[in-house]
């Protein structure tokens, strides 16, 4: 059933506009416009923000969650919810949009791409900041996406993947990174950050390991970060070390610019940067497919051995 759903997302995504997820999201952004107050306190902030994640994800995930134990089939809703969860995995065609976009000078057709998918502005964005927000995007998805689907899948089933799928949109529509989220988004950011800590790292080692040993090394090294919250840093330095290429710097929310540590191992990326990030993602996502199939083959032929 996972192997199908995380093969069926990849293969048959509905378009954006139609997935429930993204849904969610926008209800996320619209509670946001009414609860978000930058003249109050920190403290107040923190708090609303806690009390609006609980609000939106305890409600939901307890409806689907006794829905699935009152199903005569629950096999049938666990896999619809999988498959829901895994939409952002199929982000690598939209990369190759993005790439032929460039190349053909379209800056504005690239632009609007990412803006479907990214919660930070780029209607500035020049061709190397497209060409890093795609990578970045295209190797950050597969954390809270196949890798994460398959590890809680097997620790609590769909009801866990469930919840920390709600729990990283929040995070993404409500970024710490973003001034106005700065003390928000810090409740579920941090909730966020230690859920996928696992997870980010299983995938940062898979893109690693495609490096050599000097991209591995780096994941046992601390990254400084002198600036916002951000999560996904050390992935993207990672794949800047394997790629060779720079990746982070300055980005933009409601116009206002935030500083971004530079993550500099190689020129500023370009197209064919684009391609070759593709590869990395497909190659790892490979090695998570492989890993998915040989572990019951695994056991199944050590179940027969033993009789």
């Amino acid at each position: 059933m996972l192997l199908v759903s995380l093969l069926l997302a990849r293969l048959a995504s509905p378009p954006r506009e139609f997935q429930p997820i993204v849904w969610f999201g926008l209800l996320a952004k619209e509670l946001a416009k009414k609860v978000v107050h930058s003249n109050r306190s920190p403290s107040q902030q923190i708090i609303a923000g806690a009390m609006a994640a609980i609000l939106l994800i305890l409600p939901f995930w307890a409806i689907i969650y006794f829905l699935l134990q009152l199903a005569a089939f629950p096999w049938f809703f666990e896999f619809v919810i999988l498959y829901i969860c895994l939409h952002d995995d199929n982000f690598k065609l939209v990369a190759g949009e993005v790439k032929q976009a460039l190349n053909r000078e379209d800056k504005t057709c690239a632009r609007h791409l990412l803006s479907l998918w990214l919660y930070r502005d780029t209607k500035q964005l020049s061709s190397v900041g497209i060409c890093k927000a795609t990578i970045e995007k295209l190797v950050t998805t597969p954390v809270y996406g196949t890798v994460s689907t398959i590890l809680f899948f097997s620790i609590g089933g769909a009801p866990l993947v469930l919840a920390a799928r709600m729990i990283k949109t929040l995070e993404l529509c409500w970024p710490a990174i973003n001034p106005k989220f700065k003390h928000f988004g810090q409740p579920i950011n941090l909730l966020s950050a230690a859920l996928f800590f696992i997870p980010s790292w299983l995938w940062n080692f898979t893109l690693a390991i495609q490096g050599g040993p000097k991209s591995i090394l780096l994941l046992f090294k601390p990254l400084s970060n002198d600036g916002p919250l951000y999560n996904c840093i050390k992935t993207c330095a990672t794949t800047a070390s394997v790629l060779k290429v720079e990746l982070g710097g300055p980005m933009k929310f409601n116009n206002q610019r935030v500083e971004v540590t530079k993550l500099i191992y190689g020129p500023k990326p370009d197209s064919r940067a684009i391609t070759a990030a593709i590869k990395l993602a497909s190659t790892a996502s490979t090695i998570w497919l492989s890993f998915l199939v040989l572990i019951p083959l695994i056991w199944a032929a050590l179940r027969y051995l033993q009789t």
